[in-house]
């Protein structure tokens, strides 16, 4: 059982921001700021992909109201919303979260390079089009 239900199930206890039937937000116990939150839904999944289009509608409702408000909280004016799915991307727990991280004026919290290439037209058009193909497939896709 991943901390995560543990404190869901009320096992464990954790600095609760919001909860309703679907989700809850927690301050994070090691947090890269202050005011490092994180969203999770009550719904077990492992990745982002494998949520229900309702527990993820659902997480994209609160996902808003609940930056608005640590940004007015914590005076940042800026932050991250940084989602995780699978060991090579960096999760450390095995439950889809979402990290809201503030960010300040100082180097404090996620630091990161953005080390992309370029994407040449044939593949740009294949993966593409891979994609849409993979859209039709799926359930609720118009």
């Amino acid at each position: 059982m991943s901390i995560f239900s543990q404190i869901i199930e009320g096992k464990l206890p954790a600095h609760k921001i919001y909860e309703d039937r679907f989700c809850i937000a927690i301050l994070d116990l090691y947090p890269l700021t202050k005011g490092h939150t994180l969203l999770i839904p009550k719904e077990k999944a492992v990745t982002l992909d494998q949520l229900s289009e309702a527990a993820s509608a659902e997480l994209g409702r609160i996902l808003p109201s609940l930056c608005r408000a640590i940004l007015k909280s914590t005076g940042a004016q800026n932050y991250h919303v940084l989602q995780n799915n699978g060991a090579l991307a960096h999760q450390a727990i095995a439950q889809v979260h979402f990290h809201i991280i503030p960010k300040y004026e100082s180097t404090q919290g996620l630091n990161f390079s953005w080390n992309s290439a370029s994407l040449e037209e044939s593949e740009a058009i294949q993966i593409s089009h891979g994609i849409r193909e993979a859209l039709k497939d799926m359930p609720n896709r118009t």
